[in-house]
């Protein structure tokens, strides 16, 4: 009879053993084999089985097996959370799967570039984000006035967000950033809209880079748009012909039909031709007083200009950087 009860006790026993082992592992030795931290990314279509292939690197091999032990035993299994997740050194292997389950997430610094197009910025967002770029590109490409919307800065967001949510974050960043330091007043002083100071400053931000200069071009704009000139910007035309190589504008560049030629059209163009940078917002809101109508780049290549009130004055200017461009050969 004794030998019976022993007989049908090492089972129960062994498992008692690997029980309290597997408890061992989950809850008091450490996940991560690393001294750093690493980053697990789970996507929509990610199972139980993809998550711990994407953690195999960062564990040792019992850790895992306890992990994954628990995972089919409880309801993770049937909640797979997607989301960017910080494996941090030191972590019990039953703390990544509380992090998993409840889905803790770390945020990613989210940095919304000055790009020429919206179909950059739907690529350069599809890159950082776990949304794919043809769910954002509906939102923003086609919309002449959605490069308004975007204030480049970085910006602390999930990885995971979506689309809307995303559309939504940037509404509130760009009403944040028009309701402070008195932007729409200063907008409204100048008889401009947001999207219109906007436009004016993405032309601004392609013509230099030079944000001292910024101001100075920004009142020499304002003065054309006062006294009904064409703005004549060589960046609305590279943007209307979608050719932002070109070093050189020639008259014939200068026939292409398109809203955004300022030769052919007065006034702003319909929209901005990028996203306008901080610097050039401020710039145009904080614009000189100044009595130049005409500017030209220096022949020194410096990346700053020569202003000019008269035309003849301005004619001189041009001729010695036309003079210059022939001297490096660019055509």
């Amino acid at each position: 009879m004794k030998n019976k009860t022993i007989y049908f006790l090492i089972p129960a026993l062994l498992c008692l053993i690997g029980l309290a082992a597997m408890a061992y592992y989950c809850l008091c030795t450490f996940f991560s084999t690393s001294s750093e931290t690493h980053y697990l990314y789970i996507d929509a279509d990610d199972t139980v089985d993809s998550v711990l292939t994407k953690l195999k690197p960062m564990s040792s091999e019992h850790a895992l097996a306890g992990l994954s032990t628990m995972m089919r035993h409880t309801s993770y299994a049937d909640h797979v959370r997607t989301g960017r997740y910080a494996i941090e050194p030191g972590m019990k292997t039953y703390d990544v799967l509380q992090r998993l389950k409840n889905g803790h997430q770390e945020p990613i610094m989210l940095t919304i570039p000055e790009v020429r197009t919206m179909e950059q910025l739907a690529g350069r967002l599809g890159r950082k984000l776990m949304i794919d770029s043809a769910d954002i590109a509906p939102l923003i490409v086609g919309d002449t006035l959605a490069p308004c919307l975007f204030v480049p800065d970085t910006y602390e967001v999930y990885w995971n967000i979506s689309a809307n949510a995303l559309m939504e974050r940037m509404q509130r960043e760009h009403d944040r950033f028009w309701n402070s330091e008195n932007r729409r007043q200063l907008a409204a002083d100048l008889g401009l809209t947001p999207e219109e100071v906007c436009t004016l400053a993405s032309i601004i931000d392609e013509e230099t880079a030079n944000t001292g200069e910024k101001p100075d071009i920004a009142g020499m704009y304002l003065n054309r748009l006062h006294c009904g000139m064409p703005l004549q910007a060589d960046p609305t035309v590279k943007f209307a012909l979608q050719d932002f190589t070109l070093r050189r504008i020639y008259n014939a560049h200068l026939e292409v039909e398109s809203p955004y030629n300022t030769y052919r059209n007065a006034g702003l163009p319909p929209g901005p031709i990028k996203i306008a940078s901080q610097q050039g917002i401020d710039a145009v809101l904080h614009a000189s007083q100044n009595p130049f109508l005409y500017m030209c780049a220096k022949e020194d290549f410096s990346g700053t200009h020569n202003f000019a009130v008269t035309y003849s004055e301005h004619q001189r200017n041009a001729a010695r950087y036309a003079r210059a461009l022939n001297q490096r050969g660019i055509r």
